[in-house]
């Protein structure tokens, strides 16, 4: 194989999930913590979870205090509760071979751990084999490197053996700020300045699941 550890993402790189889940229930905190402001569309909140970010939205932009941040999670919680995302088509054989050929499986997500295993279980019938979440500290969150740091050392890995896959900006810093190749998981992309954005900044670009599995399995 090119890559021993896959760093993948969860939302809209392994699940389609922002549309039906992570969007409604942003606007559902939205209309309850700032009903002053017109809600967002779902293209100025994929834009803003782009850069700056999902955290940097609530706390520096929509300046939720710690207790709105709270009643934002509650509700979150409660669609991801509800609601269990689906695979992208070709992920759960991608992961599924990887895994039999002796590579190793992290998550670097911003949902929550118990989400993320309920939908590997669901699907896979497998936990991966570690998952860093919303619910770690913030500086254990990417785009901060520390989960990758905390991969390499866990498994005694050189930066050259990982892949980072993700969908958007936090993810690709998070990899540049450890060296580590990455790949943009194009297939959930709508907008056009963020795929121009990402084509040019990342080391790979992909359009479809089937060609991140070509090149990690190494397939002729």
């Amino acid at each position: 194989m090119k890559y021993k550890c896959l760093v993948l993402d969860h939302d809209d790189t392994v699940v389609k999930s922002t549309p039906t889940i992570h969007y409604p229930s942003f606007i559902e905190a939205m209309k309850v913590l700032r009903p002053e402001l017109t809600p967002y569309t779902l293209e100025e909140f994929v834009n803003y979870c782009f850069d700056p970010g999902f955290d940097d939205l609530c706390r520096v932009i929509l300046k939720y205090t710690d207790d709105e941040s709270s009643r934002q999670q509650e509700i979150w919680r409660r669609y991801t509760g509800s609601v269990i995302p689906q695979f992208y088509k070709g992920f759960s054989e991608l992961i599924s071979n990887f895994r039999a050929s002796g590579g190793y499986i992290c998550v670097v997500s911003h949902s929550e751990k118990n989400r993320i295993l309920r939908d590997y279980k669901k699907t896979l019938n497998i936990e991966p084999d570690m998952i860093f979440g919303w619910e770690g500290e913030a500086h254990q969150r990417k785009p901060n490197p520390y989960p990758l740091e905390a991969i390499m050392r866990q498994f005694n890995l050189k930066r050259s053996e990982l892949l980072m896959v993700d969908d958007l900006k936090p993810g690709l810093d998070m990899a540049r700020s450890c060296g580590i190749d990455f790949a943009c998981a194009g297939w959930s992309h709508m907008i056009p300045s963020i795929v121009a954005y990402m084509r040019q900044n990342s080391d790979y670009y992909f359009e479809d699941v089937n060609a991140l599995a070509t090149l990690v399995l190494e397939r002729q």
